[in-house]
């Protein structure tokens, strides 16, 4: 029956579908990139169209997801400001990379980058922290928020699935705040990378209007659904079934670009 259900529905509805998940997932754990560009990659698009055209999707998806957070008062920008900078700075030079290397071989290892992600943020063991706010005030904070912001801004501009777990992670483990605090930072320099990478594709001229329009209006859809939900119950119900469905997912586009 499932395989009647992918076999038989038009492949832009399902990436509609794939975008609306997506969207609220990455609000609640990050990862939606995990979804998105499989399901774009599935649909024969250039390598550098659907990493364009995810940027324009995923967009809209941690715009509504980061106003969300700030409207809660959970994100403070004016502490987070060098991280902004440098994630701005990580982004464009990564996208810029990503534009001068071969589709061919982004091919065969966009799926290993996905699929060992998604392995990690499986069983990765959850980070106890308490929740303190960082010192805005400490020269330490600041240059790892720098630090911090132009490597994950660089892989988000260059790949990009998983960057919002990453940021979630690294928030904790770094800073010292709890998951909904680091969750705020992570949809908001999630945002900050996918806009600066998404001009970089535009003047490229590797982005699909059409196609990212209608995910991104799924994404923020499913954003501002998981966003609430994040706020109000937490992630684990939902994070294991995510990931092994990527982790299907990008076997299958793996075994389809080496075999």
């Amino acid at each position: 029956m499932m395989l009647d259900f992918f076999t038989n529905t038009p492949w832009w509805l399902l990436l509609a579908i794939a975008a609306f998940v997506a969207g609220f997932i990455d609000a609640i754990v990050g990862g939606g990139g995990l979804l998105t560009v499989p399901a774009l990659l599935s649909s024969g698009l250039p390598v550098h169209m659907v990493l364009g055209t995810n940027k324009l999707a995923s967009t809209f998806g941690t715009a509504i997801a980061s106003y969300t957070f700030y409207r809660k008062k959970i994100f403070e920008p004016k502490l987070w400001l060098p991280c902004i900078v440098a994630t701005c700075i990580g982004a464009l030079i990564g996208a810029i990379a990503v534009n001068l290397v071969s589709g061919q071989w982004l091919e065969k290892i966009l799926p290993l980058i996905i699929l060992s992600t998604a392995i990690y943020t499986l069983f990765k063991q959850p980070t106890k922290t308490a929740k303190v706010a960082p010192n805005k005030d400490c020269q330490r904070f600041r240059l790892t928020q720098r630090i911090q912001g132009v490597i994950l801004g660089f892989y988000d501009g260059f790949a990009g699935p998983g960057t919002g777990v990453f940021w979630t992670i690294s928030g904790q483990v770094l800073h010292k705040i709890d998951l909904l605090k680091s969750s705020g930072v992570a949809r908001t320099m999630n945002f900050v990378s996918n806009a600066t990478a998404l001009v970089t594709f535009m003047v490229l001229g590797q982005v699909d209007f059409k196609l990212g329009l209608m995910m991104g209006g799924c994404l923020m859809i499913g954003a501002f659904i998981g966003a609430h939900t994040a706020i109000k119950f937490g992630n684990n119900f939902i994070k294991p079934i995510f990931i092994i469905v990527v982790i299907i997912i990008s076997i299958q586009l793996a075994l389809r670009a080496w075999l």
